[in-house]
C-alpha cells in the first residue's frame, strides 16, 4: 500500500515544530542587528526577494513550478492584496516598531496577535464574543502595560507611543492577514510564494520613493537574506510540515508559547539588552490570556502563530 505522503509521524512533527521555534527566537535580535546596517524599507525589500527565491526553490524541488501557472486573475489578484498585507505591510510597521523600541518590548507585544484575532473576528467573521474571553484580553492587555513601562509600572513612564503603537499594529496586521488567508484554498507555499512576490513588487516600488537602492551595506544585506530565509521562508514552511506530520495541532501549537522566552534570552546574549522584569511579567500576562483564549475556543485551526516578532 503507498504511503501517504503526509502520513502522521509525531516525531518528525515534534523536530519541525522545534526547528520553526529556534528560527524565530533569532529574529528579534536579527531585527535589531540588521537595523544597525540598513533602513526597515531595505530589510523588507531584501528579506522578500530572498523569500522569494527560497519559496520557488521549494516548489521546484517540489516539481510544483507548473502548478503557478494555473493561477487566476482572481488568484493574482488575491495574492496581491494578501501580499500587500503580509509580508509587506506587516513587516514594514513591525520592523519600524524595532527601530524605535527595544527589541525586549518589540516583541512581546508583537506576539499579541491572537488576541487581535479574536477581535477582528467580531466584525469580520461576526462572531459573538463572551465574557471570559473579555476576561482573557483583559490579562493580555494587562501584559502589555507591564512590557511598554520598561520597568517602570508605577511611575508612568512607558516606551514610546509611536513604537508600541506600531508593535500592536503589526500584530492586527497578522491577524487581518490569518482571517483572508484562510479563506483562500490554495496550495499554501504556492499562496506564500506569490504573496512574497507581490511583497517584492511593493517593496521596491516604495524603495524607489524613499531610501532607494543605493548604499546596502554588506552587513546590512546578509542580515535582510538571514531573515528572508529564516525567519520567513524556510521556516513558514517547516512549520506547515510540522502541522501535516502532527497527529493533532495543539501537539505542536502549544511549543510556539516558547518562542518568546528563547528570543528573550538571545536579546540579553546577543544584544547586551539588560531584561526588566517587567517584560518576563508582561510576556506572562500575555501568554496567559492568550492560552486562556485558546481553551474557550472551541475551534481547533492550527493557526501558524508566529514567533517572530
Amino acid at each position: 500500500m503507498t504511503k501517504n505522503k503526509h502520513q502522521k509521524n509525531q516525531g518528525r512533527a515534534y523536530f519541525f515544530a522545534v526547528l520553526s521555534v529556534l528560527f524565530w527566537s533569532t529574529a528579534a535580535s536579527a531585527f535589531k542587528i540588521t537595523l544597525d546596517y540598513i533602513g526597515f524599507i531595505q530589510i523588507v525589500f531584501v528579506a522578500s526577494v530572498t523569500s522569494t527565491i527560497v519559496l520557488f526553490a521549494i516548489l521546484f524541488f517540489q516539481g510544483k513550478v507548473g502548478k503557478l501557472s494555473a493561477s487566476s486573475r482572481r488568484d493574482l489578484a488575491n495574492s496581491a492584496f494578501l501580499g500587500f498585507l503580509n509580508p509587506f505591510l506587516y513587516y514594514v510597521v513591525l520592523l519600524k516598531a524595532y527601530s524605535i523600541l527595544p527589541a525586549q518590548v518589540a516583541q512581546p507585544l508583537n506576539f499579541t496577535w491572537p488576541i487581535m484575532l479574536v477581535l477582528l473576528s467580531i466584525p469580520l467573521l461576526r462572531q459573538k464574543i463572551s465574557v471570559y474571553s473579555l476576561f482573557a484580553m483583559l490579562i493580555s492587555f494587562t501584559g502589555v502595560f507591564f512590557i511598554s513601562s520598561e520597568g517602570n509600572p508605577f511611575d508612568m513612564n512607558f516606551s514610546d507611543t509611536l513604537g508600541v503603537s506600531l508593535a500592536l499594529g503589526s500584530s492586527v496586521i497578522w491577524a487581518l492577514f490569518w482571517i483572508y488567508n484562510v479563506r483562500d484554498e490554495r496550495n499554501e507555499i504556492i499562496k506564500l510564494f506569490l504573496n512574497f512576490l507581490f511583497a517584492s513588487l511593493f517593496a521596491a516600488v516604495l524603495m524607489l520613493f524613499t531610501s532607494g537602492f543605493e548604499r546596502f551595506h554588506l552587513y546590512g544585506f546578509y542580515g535582510g537574506v538571514y531573515i528572508g530565509a529564516f525567519e520567513m521562508g524556510f521556516t513558514f514552511v517547516f512549520w506547515l510540515k510540522a502541522l501535516q506530520f502532527s497527529e493533532s495541532t495543539d501537539r505542536v501549537s502549544n511549543l510556539i508559547y516558547l518562542t518568546p522566552f528563547f528570543a528573550l534570552l538571545l536579546i540579553n546574549l546577543l544584544l547586551g539588552e539588560k531584561i526588566y522584569t517587567t517584560t518576563v511579567i508582561g510576556l506572562l500576562f500575555i501568554i496567559g490570556g492568550i492560552f486562556i483564549q485558546k481553551k474557550i475556543s472551541e475551534s481547533k485551526t492550527g493557526i501558524p502563530a508566529r514567533g517572530n516578532g
